[in-house]
């Protein structure tokens, strides 16, 4: 995939290296000398476009004229806005993906600016922030389609619910599926029929509706009420 980044800072350079990794084809757009500099110290030069990302003919110099995916992660607000604008409307780009800085803009990254994804980093922490209160000692592993499911896991303590039942005994809402489950080091693929053990590390792709209910299955049952 051919993908540009205009802003070449901590958060351009980072997402340039991931990418580089997962063997996309990745172009950095920066116009900061300082910046540049430590850039060019991060990623091969040869992705390195210097000059001003909202500028058209840079962008054409950067190759968006066959770009898949652009993600605007300047510190400028206004500049992602224009470069996303700009990208759907004069080169018909598939994907953009936008870096909000201020949270009060946020209201601003919408389909108006043909902003396909904006990244909140205020929102992200403080919706990780409740998640993780609310789901006790649950981990999140992954987020999946644009963080409505997650991959969860949760160990198997002493007195939880869920052991000698069966996975078709727990009666899991529709949202919440387990992938799979770890004893003793092996890999156990979750059947109908298969029992829960204590100390059991269970991996499931779920809702926050379907986790809260799985979290509660799988914690000691005196705790909760399962009737």
């Amino acid at each position: 995939m051919y993908v540009i980044i205009a802003g070449g800072g901590r958060t351009g350079t980072q997402l340039a290296r991931f990418l580089i990794t997962e063997e996309h084809e990745v172009h950095v757009i920066e116009n900061r000398p300082n910046v540049l500099a430590l850039l060019h110290r991060e990623i091969p030069s040869e992705m390195i476009h210097e000059g001003n990302p909202v500028d058209p003919l840079v962008l054409e110099q950067a190759g968006i004229k066959k770009a898949q995916v652009i993600a605007a992660v300047t510190t400028n607000d206004e500049d992602n806005l224009v470069i996303c604008y700009m990208a759907r409307m004069r080169y018909n780009i598939e994907r953009t993906i936008a870096r909000i800085n201020n949270p009060r803009n946020s209201w601003l990254f919408s389909d108006v600016f043909h902003v396909d994804v904006a990244v909140n980093q205020s929102e992200i922490m403080a919706h990780l922030i409740g998640e993780e209160m609310s789901m006790g000692d649950m981990m999140t592993l992954a987020k999946i389609r644009r963080g409505h499911y997650s991959l969860f896991e949760e160990k198997i303590l002493p007195g939880a619910f869920a052991i000698g039942k069966s996975v078709q005994d727990l009666n899991l809402l529709d949202t919440c599926v387990i992938a799979a489950i770890l004893r003793q080091g092996e890999v156990v693929a979750p059947r109908g029929a298969t029992t829960f053990q204590e100390g059991d590390e269970v991996l499931a792709v779920a809702d926050i509706d379907g986790a809260r209910q799985l979290e509660q299955l799988l914690t000691p049952a005196k705790n909760h009420n399962h009737a």
